[in-house]
Formats: C-alpha cells, structure tokens, sequence
C-alpha cells in the first residue's frame, strides 16, 4: 500500500528550516533526532513532500507538537471552551494559578500521555530491561533527567504513566495538584514543558488574554513553592542514592 504523504511547499519548507536554526541544530542532528537521513531532511527543507509516517520524528526533533500546517485542521482545538471539557482540566489550578496553568496541564498532559506511549509500545518489542536510550527514536530520552537514563525502561515508564493517570483524575475530580513525590512533581514539570513548545507555536488560544497563556512556565514552581526539581534534575548535579531527588527516592 503506497505511504501517505504530506504535501510539501515553500512555506513548511521554510519553517522548519527556520525552526531547525532557532534550536541550533545542523542538518545532521535535525535529521539524526528526526530518524532519517540527511539527504531526506535537505528534501524536507527543500519544499518536498513529507511522508506521514515520518511527521513525528521532524516533530520530535524540532520541539513541535505537530506540523505547523496541520495546527489550523480543527479551530476547536484553540478554543478555550474545549479545554474546560478536556478530562485534565484541574479547575483547582485555574483557581489558584490562573487559566493558562489549567491550559498547560491540559495539553501538556495529552502531549506527555502520547509520548509514553510512543516509547512504551518501542520497548514492549525489545528485551526486558532496554531503556529508552537504547531506541532510535525516543519521544521522552531529551526530556528526562540525564543522570538516570539506564533506568528509564518499561516498568519506569509504566509507573510513570501510572502517576500521570492519577494526576489527571484529581485534575477531573477537582482536587487539589500538590505533588506527593519526586515523581509527581516530575510529571507536573513535563506536562507545562510540553505545553510551552505547543502554546508557543499556536500563539493564541481563543477565549483567553495573550498574557494569560503565552509564559506559562512560572506556576509550575509557584505551584511547588521552589525551584528544587530544576536546581538537582537538571542542572547537572550528580545525585548520591541517599538524596531525596535521586531516582531511587521517586516514590516508585
């Protein structure tokens, strides 16, 4: 059966190669984040058609949600109203932190459910105990403290999934968002990381202030009164196992 593509034009062309230098990627690395070969994402940048299987690794590797002409397919999905109907819209966030944290909590979950996925059903072919770098492709390697890479593997991705569930069920039920672990606290974190790329690219969302939902970063750390998951996941500080933050203490 002949692949489906995507139209290219000079348009998309440019912006992903406008997107590419933003991020300070060469072709080779767009190309080797994307998992194909950089004769084939010349082509992308060329204004050739792209093939839809292959739209989620140039995604993957340019932070985007999805293709920029493929946002504008359903306006309903920029509609504030469709956001208060989604299943992790937390009104205790719009409460306490404004709209644009339940927005980002919202999206962010939708984006990093998708992601684990992704990577779940990569490694549920491979041998018991691969973890994600060990993929060619994998939607969460970049996103996931540095430090603990081998230990991200099925049974991790599993609980983590496990503990995005529950934090979309307080989200549906109005309870409150405080994180009881490193690893709810974690999974906070990556939910407004992935709505941040996703917001910046959309611009707006309509029924909603600019200002409300174009910086959504700051309640994540209002929301954990500290910056503590920045300053010992990512910085580049080694963490000895008896640390709170070390991956052993995650509460899994």
């Amino acid at each position: 059966m002949a692949q489906k593509v995507i139209q290219g034009n000079a348009d998309l062309a440019k912006q992903i190669k406008n997107r590419r230098n933003e991020l300070g990627l060469t072709i080779e690395e767009a190309a080797q984040r994307a998992g194909v070969g950089t004769k084939t994402w010349s082509r992308y940048e060329a204004g050739e058609s792209i093939r839809t299987d292959k739209g989620k690794g140039i995604c993957k590797a340019l932070k985007w949600h999805c293709l920029p002409e493929e946002d504008n397919e359903d306006d309903d999905t920029w509609n504030i109203e469709y956001f208060r109907n989604h299943r992790a819209w937390s009104t205790y966030l719009e409460k306490n932190f404004g709209v644009g944290a339940a927005v980002a909590f919202a999206v962010g979950s939708e984006v990093l459910m998708d992601h684990i996925n992704e990577d779940i059903r990569e490694l549920s072919s491979r041998p018991a105990g691969t973890h994600i770098g060990q993929l060619e492709i994998s939607w969460l390697c970049d996103d996931l403290p540095e430090q603990f890479l081998m230990y991200y593997d099925y049974e991790f991705l599993y609980r983590l999934k496990s503990t995005l569930n529950t934090m979309i069920n307080r989200a549906n039920n109005h309870c409150n968002m405080l994180a009881h672990s490193v690893l709810e606290e974690l999974v906070i974190y990556l939910c407004n990381e992935e709505a941040v790329a996703m917001i910046e690219l959309c611009g707006r969302i309509d029924g909603t202030e600019e200002s409300e939902v174009t910086d959504p970063r700051d309640w994540v750390f209002d929301l954990f009164d500290d910056s503590d998951i920045i300053m010992f996941l990512y910085s580049g500080m080694y963490l000895e196992p008896n640390d709170a933050y070390h991956i052993k203490n995650w509460g899994i």
